[in-house]
């Protein structure tokens, strides 16, 4: 059986990077059960330190999740981004980055609308007939766009 991967990200705003993101992969923030999460408070599995209000909604402070609008409800989702509050900010380059596939459309119009949003454009490259933009995305992350 294979086994199933999700790429976490660390964070100083999880929560406003997993919009940001959700945004840009035209993917949805993953609910979070603030029944739930008020429960755990009231049976002393957990502090109100533990959370905040984002967008109206009690969540878990410290993370937030991001999927393909397709697999919101899954139980089990295929692909899972999750933003996770890390304590110091971004440093030093990436060891892993990923790719967004423009599937046809302008990388130089998509780069514009990321700027627009709070992305920094770092350089352009290329590779025989194939060339891309190396972008930053609100917190220093970097990403390729092509």
């Amino acid at each position: 059986m294979a086994l199933k991967i999700q790429v976490v990200v660390d964070s100083v705003r999880p929560h406003e990077l997993a919009d940001w993101w959700a945004e840009t992969l035209q993917w949805e923030v993953e609910p979070q059960d603030g029944d739930f999460i008020r429960s755990m408070i009231e049976q002393g599995f957990a502090g109100e330190d533990q959370t905040m209000t984002h967008r109206g909604h009690l969540v878990w402070k410290d993370g937030a999740a991001i999927r393909p609008a397709e697999e919101i409800e899954s139980k089990d989702p295929e692909r899972r981004i999750l933003f996770q509050t890390a304590p110091e900010g971004k440093t030093v380059k990436n060891r892993v980055h990923w790719d967004v596939r423009l599937d046809g459309r302008d990388k130089d119009e998509v780069r514009s609308e990321l700027e627009a949003r709070g992305a920094t454009f770092l350089w352009t490259a290329r590779q025989g007939p194939h060339s891309w933009h190396t972008m930053a995305d609100p917190e220093g992350n970097e990403f390729c766009i092509s």
